[in-house]
């Protein structure tokens, strides 16, 4: 009999109090699935936002459950027809099913191959449990979404945010010109990734305005609403607009972009990490007994990077 594994689960919806410490058994592993040891996983906004119920609507929940969907670890077995991974690799997944039950917020997972890609060398653990959600959102915004190209003004709200941080980079990697909202204390940031910022508040528009008379040629949308509305209005002429925060955009000749588990873009973004293009800000980590104090940071929505939970 094998030994339980630690991990962090909630058996209701609620609050950070309704997650708990518990010791489950070992997953099953299904014939395209490896089995990871977790050494970090990431912490995003959707996993306090499940928890509190507010996408039970569209995504079904088997309680008990286990929150998280970023992963880094090492693949300790795999599967009866797994070929591309084998015991020992070190690999980084965004491990989303099409139900909410088993998470990465637990030291074992069955991850199914679908949802992974090998870890970047350049980086550690933390940064690798930071990467997939934010970076495939970010990958797939600005390509499938918006299919920005070399010498396009592109404008990223939100932009020192754990998705802001990674599309200016890649954004600016594919020779896009970044305009980047942002508070004051992040415009440094900002600058040191390669964006203009531009700081929230009354008069936001007109300061875009000011550095993009003719108006952007893309906006990535990471707030939704009013932030949204406006930014219709910054948009040059045959300019496209993508949110990830508010399908509202699809009713304003926009495209909403919920993110995708995808080897291949989660592959290419391994290799910008390793070519020393794209960095993942850590803001903070916690241990997995601390994963309530991480999701209430989360859900306090002004981190500049990412959050991340570590297991050993």
């Amino acid at each position: 009999m094998t030994p339980p594994m630690r991990a962090v689960v909630y058996y209701r919806y609620g609050g950070p109090e309704v997650l708990e410490p518990a010791e489950l058994a070992e997953p099953k592993l299904g014939p395209d699935s490896v089995l990871v040891r977790t050494r970090a996983a990431g912490v995003n906004p959707v996993d306090w936002k499940l928890r509190s119920g507010y996408l039970d609507t569209l995504i079904e929940t088997h309680f008990p459950v286990v929150p998280g969907w970023d992963l880094a670890g090492v693949v300790e077995r795999v599967g009866p027809d797994v070929t591309e991974y084998a015991p020992g690799d070190e690999v980084i997944g965004y491990v989303r099913e099409d139900h909410v039950q088993r998470g990465t917020h637990a030291e074992l997972v069955a991850a199914p191959v679908r949802t992974l890609a090998r870890k970047p060398a350049g980086c550690s653990w933390a940064q690798a449990a930071g990467l997939p959600l934010a970076g495939l959102t970010a990958y797939q915004a600005l390509g499938r979404g918006l299919g920005l190209a070399e010498g396009e003004t592109l404008l990223v709200h939100a932009a020192a945010g754990g998705v802001g941080s990674l599309a200016v980079q890649i954004a600016r990697a594919r020779g896009a010109r970044v305009i980047g909202t942002a508070g004051p204390a992040n415009h440094d940031f900002l600058r040191g990734l390669g964006a203009e910022p531009v700081a929230y508040g009354e008069g936001l528009a007109e300061r875009v305005r000011e550095l993009a008379p003719g108006g952007v040629d893309a906006v990535l949308d990471s707030v939704g609403g009013e932030t949204l509305e406006d930014s219709a209005g910054l948009l040059a002429a045959s300019g496209r607009l993508v949110s990830i925060a508010d399908p509202g955009v699809n009713g304003m000749g926009g495209r909403y972009v919920f993110v995708r588990p995808d080897t291949a873009d989660l592959t290419a973004l391994g290799a910008l990490v390793d070519e020393g293009k794209l960095t993942v800000e850590v803001a903070a980590t916690f241990p997995l007994e601390r994963t309530a104090d991480a999701q209430a940071l989360s859900a306090e929505g002004h981190t500049r990077g990412k959050i991340v939970v570590e297991l050993g």
